[in-house]
């Protein structure tokens, strides 16, 4: 059995290809044509497994994209993939927190990975990888760099949360003289305040696995962690733990 997975999300879209263990996979910007963006990351994911098309047995799709392709045998959500290939990349996982370009979710698992509860904002771009990227832009670095200046500062306040309000207290914070590197701590602090404001909305329990994109920032690993009293487990690879649990629920024949 080989399967695909594709999550196509706000920002990004990642594919996987699945048969007992990964063996291609590819992440292309979403841009403006989700379908698109779904097409070119299942045929990248593809060519780096060394397998045509044909070959493959079932393609699963998540993401909020999910229904602007035809290609896909079965839909399901994000919050299912999600949780699945946590569990699958650590099968002690009791708590996901995923933040993806324009949302954040916190999942609680059982003991078998299934889905307890969660609670999703999808409202704003409140402390997702669009603020962040909002928020680098003002301070005049990268994301990467963002995180490095973080490193031992003191946490400038950061009251808002809000992307257009935000913008303007960090201008000015900068009037002020502050150093950036208190800023962007202080941001990844707002940050982890938002996401400890959703945990307290459903039961963290077991180990903590961050899934999404933003993960690859370990200021933010670092700050949430301390915020909700966990070590947060990072796999090797966060932004593919979508596309990873669709190609598993596809290979597994498993229902959402």
């Amino acid at each position: 059995m080989l399967a695909a997975g594709i999550d196509i999300g706000s920002t990004g879209t990642k594919a996987v290809i699945y048969d007992g263990e990964v063996r291609g996979a590819a992440a292309v910007p979403t841009g403006w044509d989700p379908g698109t963006a779904g097409l070119a990351a299942l045929r990248q994911a593809l060519l780096s497994a060394g397998v045509l098309e044909s070959a493959v047995d079932t393609i699963v799709g998540t993401g909020y994209g999910r229904i602007s392709l035809s290609i896909f045998d079965r839909k399901v959500t994000e919050i299912t993939c999600h949780a699945r290939g946590a569990y699958h990349l650590f099968p002690d996982t009791g708590t996901v927190v995923d933040i993806g370009g324009q949302d954040s979710k916190v999942i609680s698992l059982d003991a078998q990975g299934g889905v307890v509860e969660f609670v999703m904002n999808d409202k704003c771009a409140a402390g997702t990888g669009r603020f962040l990227q909002v928020m680098a832009g003002v301070l005049g670095v990268t994301l990467e760099e963002m995180g490095l200046i973080a490193v031992g500062a003191e946490p400038a306040a950061i009251s808002s949360m809000c992307t257009v309000f935000a913008e303007s207290e960090i201008i000015g914070l900068l009037a002020q003289g502050v150093a950036k590197g208190s800023i962007a701590a202080g941001i990844f602090d707002a940050i982890s305040r938002r996401i400890q404001g959703l945990a307290g909305k459903v039961r963290i329990s077991g180990n903590v696995t961050f899934s999404g994109g933003v993960a690859l920032n370990p200021q933010i690993c670092r700050a949430i962690g301390a915020g909700l009293g966990v070590e947060m487990r990072v796999p090797a690879a966060p932004q593919f733990v979508g596309a990873l649990g669709a190609a598993l629920l596809g290979f597994e024949g498993g229902t959402a």
